[in-house]
């Protein structure tokens, strides 16, 4: 099901980039204590595990986006959000994103959900009565519907909240490669190439660090780097495997995607329609928000996130007005 979404971007920051660049630079969220717990996985490699502590509340489990971590603004502001509604949280680092390289050569991607399928399991046998939810922002959120799909009734959570999510990955690469939207592409571009360049210096890839200097794009980036780390023949193999807008029919469990038709890293073309979302799914189109922004305000200059109120509320089944 597809609906209009309640949501109205501050006057002040009308414009996609600005919802999306004002959190980045200006939010300040002041998280609660946190432990942190490394999860060895089957393979021999690791995750690490940032936890709240506990409440009496759902456990909440969360996805960051592209070289996210812990301190993104988005992480930071919802965990803090739902911490205060009695929720425990769980903030997952995906491999090599917690601050220390991962120990195999393969890295995080947009489509790798057997470490989140690890991570659920392990959360279900240590708390089988618990009500467990998922939220996935960006290429999170990606990652938590194609496995959503995969899943289907055998998912064993109760809520998904999936957030600015690229559908298609080869349109989004596409877009990144024009007009402003180069300014993003640069800024991941560069984190990524600093965390390969730190894995390289501990362990050695099959990567030509000369090769690495000459890329200059997020797709060449995955043709690169990505794809033969992960067991692709290319970027666009990739991409067409991963991308989680042919998943959204098979999802069984209750889920909110949310979504701005201004969204400065993909075009309108990539939003699914209802013949491609099962009846689990709703979608919730706005006409602004820009990339993981969605900030409202009542005036000026006091901004109200208005994407942890309404994610809140979808947990909570609350029937609050966001």
């Amino acid at each position: 099901m597809i609906i209009k979404s309640k949501f109205k971007p501050a006057w002040w920051l009308a414009s996609p980039h600005a919802q999306t660049i004002y959190p980045s630079l200006f939010r300040k969220t002041r998280l609660p204590a946190l432990q942190r717990k490394r999860l060895e996985l089957p393979d021999g490699d690791f995750v690490d595990l940032d936890w709240t502590p506990d409440t009496s509340g759902p456990l909440v489990l969360i996805l960051h986006g592209l070289e996210g971590n812990i301190q993104s603004h988005y992480a930071a502001g919802v965990l803090s959000t739902l911490y205060k509604a009695s929720m425990t949280i769980v903030f997952m680092h995906f491999r090599g994103c917690s601050g220390e390289p991962n120990r195999l050569t393969r890295s995080y991607h947009s489509g790798e959900t057997s470490d989140l399928k690890f991570v659920v399991r392990t959360l279900r046998n240590d708390y089988p009565t618990r009500e467990i939810s998922i939220i996935g922002f960006s290429l999170g959120g990606n990652v938590l519907l194609k496995w959503l799909g995969e899943q289907a009734v055998n998912a064993n959570i109760q809520r998904a909240v999936a957030i600015s999510v690229p559908f298609e990955l080869s349109t989004a690469a596409d877009v990144l490669e024009q007009g402003a939207s180069r300014l993003y592409q640069r800024y991941l571009l560069n984190r990524l190439l600093r965390s390969v360049q730190t894995k390289m210096k501990i362990m050695d890839l099959p990567i030509d660090a000369q090769d690495l200097r000459k890329l200059t794009t997020l797709r060449a980036f995955d043709n690169t780097v990505t794809a033969p780390l992960n067991g692709f023949s290319s970027a666009e193999d990739y991409y067409s495997q991963c991308s989680s807008r042919q998943f959204l029919t098979h999802i069984r469990t209750p889920t909110l995607i949310i979504h701005a038709e201004d969204d400065p890293f993909m075009n309108t073309s990539v939003i699914p329609k209802n013949s491609e979302l099962s009846e689990s799914v709703t979608l919730e189109i706005s006409k602004h928000g820009g990339h993981v922004g969605f900030i409202s305000s009542h005036k000026l200059p006091d901004p109200i996130y208005w994407l942890d109120l309404r994610i809140r509320q979808f947990l909570l089944d609350a029937e609050e007005r966001v």
